[in-house]
């Protein structure tokens, strides 16, 4: 169907609906021009030479702009005063320690490890219970990540049923992951958050939903993990889910991760807890422990330390944090 028989078509259904349109097809420009708007997502046709009606509407109609991801600016200095690394600050203990933490998880991200890991750039942060600091870690890794001069970072709150990246950020709620794959019209690059760390992007939980696990399990959601791991090969992406034995989600989403990172607090978490967190993520390729808060002898009367499972053994945490 030609351009023109397609504007005749709209006319006959707008008269039908009882709206008032006068004049020919020539001087339906209104509605052609949002039919051929429509259209130009799909296929623009080629304009006929001898019909001037079709060939000035196909020059006149602007073309169709790309989504375009927000830019947002963070507050260097209200981060750091909450306890969060940023690539301006001074040398500090917090941001050595992340420097060690982060290497490894670099190395098997860029199949630099001892073994391939399928999808290893996605890493989940999690904890066994709530209030263990998993948030914090997961900023503070991608803080850390983001400074490297040969990889980006994607920072995603996927801790749906209580997010709290942007707000521990300073930032308002927006929309993210669960509106992308609740709604086919929602594109990805709409949601995600560029940032004033050059490498550093976000992106939001999004709408909050019933059925969050039921869409953390969908095809939709396992499309969007494999464009995210594959389609920047120098890009890590780090979420920030829910404590593992307080929801299903965080089960469902570790599922799809090539590392996994368990924060423990010490002096806090049960053994038999961290023992069942850790069983509930089984299938993962790594599993890695960060234990927070863990008081020595050092000056400030924190230590910090974590371990990987599975014959793995070294690695750092990091001193306090009131993160969730």
């Amino acid at each position: 169907m030609s351009l023109i028989e397609q504007a005749a078509k709209r006319l006959e259904q707008l008269r039908k609906a009882g709206v008032e349109v006068s004049g020919s097809v020539a001087d339906a420009a209104p509605p052609l021009a949002v039919l051929a708007a429509d259209a130009a997502t799909r296929t623009t046709p080629t304009p006929d030479a001898g019909d001037p009606v079709a060939a000035k509407l196909l020059v006149d109609l602007p073309a169709a702009e790309p989504a375009v991801s927000r830019r947002i600016e963070l507050d260097m200095t209200a981060l750091a005063v909450g306890g969060l690394i940023t690539p301006d600050a001074p040398r500090s203990q917090i941001a050595d320690q992340y420097r060690v933490i982060k290497r490894p998880l670099i190395a098997n991200a860029m199949g630099k490890g001892a073994a391939p890991i399928r999808r290893g750039n996605l890493i989940m942060v999690t904890s066994a219970l709530s209030g263990e600091g998993k948030s914090f870690t997961a900023i503070n890794l991608a803080m850390s990540i983001a400074m490297e001069l040969d990889n980006t970072v994607m920072l995603v709150d996927a801790d749906v049923p209580k997010p709290s990246v942007l707000k521990m950020l300073g930032l308002p709620p927006a929309r993210g992951l669960l509106d992308v794959l609740i709604d086919d019209s929602v594109d990805f690059s709409q949601v995600l958050m560029r940032t004033n760390v050059e490498k550093l992007s976000l992106l939001p939980s999004g709408t909050q939903h019933a059925r969050a696990t039921e869409l953390l399990a969908s095809d939709a959601m396992i499309a969007l993990l494999d464009e995210m791991a594959t389609r920047y090969p120098d890009r890590i992406i780090i979420f920030d889910s829910p404590p593992l034995l307080m929801t299903t989600e965080s089960r469902v989403l570790a599922t799809h991760m090539g590392q996994v990172v368990v924060v423990v607090k010490a002096e806090s978490t049960a053994r038999g807890d961290v023992k069942h967190a850790l069983a509930a993520i089984e299938s993962c390729p790594v599993k890695m422990m960060l234990l927070n808060q863990a008081r020595s002898s050092t000056q400030d009367g924190y230590g910090y330390g974590y371990g990987y499972g599975y014959g793995y053994g070294y690695g750092y945490g990091y001193g306090s944090s009131d993160g969730a």
